[in-house]
């Protein structure tokens, strides 16, 4: 579970910014605070991985709040919700390490989408095995870049996003071609072809199972998009 600190001085928006967050698989929120002051002596004394943080707030504002855990070594990551646009605030968060930076008034989505990207580096990053470029791509949005410029030929955007969806529901498990496509009505052909771009790009990994008789079976996990 991520553990996750909503810094936000205003009692209403952090309520509904827990909700949303709570939302999320894999997500709890553990603590909310309205200044940078309460979040470090928070951190302090309690386990983050994760802090939602806003900018204008009273005492230690959100940006000199970002500084001081950088000074501190303090290695908890951040994402900014805030109605700051300044750029210079922008450049700031991003030098010190924000992983994202929504502009309030945001969509839903937009925030889960964030926090998916969280959950799926963190995943790749925990491994304990050495980690493939195509991971690295992953986590940098590289491949994303990649996969919107280059899809391959006869592959469609609706069909991979419903593979996508199905293996990242079930990202704790290997799953084969045949379960996928029993569960989403597709042939297990056209199942097993996106499954290896999704295999090219870094998304999913595959593991062969060598049973007693017969051909090997393919087994693919989600790792991240």
């Amino acid at each position: 579970m991520i553990k996750v600190l909503i810094v936000e001085d205003d009692p209403m928006v952090a309520e509904l910014n827990k909700r949303y967050v709570e939302s999320v698989d894999g997500f709890s929120v553990v603590g909310i605070v309205s200044n940078g002051e309460e979040a470090m002596n928070f951190c302090r004394k309690n386990e983050v991985d994760l802090i939602i943080l806003d900018i204008y707030m009273p005492k230690v504002d959100g940006i000199n709040f970002l500084k001081e855990i950088r000074r501190r070594f303090m290695m908890i990551d951040v994402i900014l919700v805030t109605a700051s646009r300044e750029t210079q605030n922008i450049d700031a968060a991003l030098k010190l390490g924000a992983v994202d930076y929504l502009i309030k008034p945001f969509e839903y989505e937009r925030l889960k989408k964030a926090l998916e990207n969280y959950a799926d580096r963190c995943r790749v990053l925990q491994s304990s095995k050495p980690v493939k470029q195509e991971e690295i791509d992953v986590i940098t949005k590289v491949c994303k870049m990649h996969e919107n410029n280059n899809l391959k030929k006869g592959l469609h955007k609706k069909t991979l996003q419903r593979i996508r969806d199905f293996v990242k529901k079930h990202h704790n498990e290997y799953l084969t071609a045949e379960i996928i496509a029993e569960d989403i009505a597709l042939s297990k052909v056209t199942v097993r072809r996106y499954l290896e771009y999704m295999e090219s790009i870094g998304e999913v990994e595959i593991e062969v199972e060598y049973g007693s008789v017969g051909r090997p079976s393919h087994l693919y996990k989600y790792i991240g998009e």
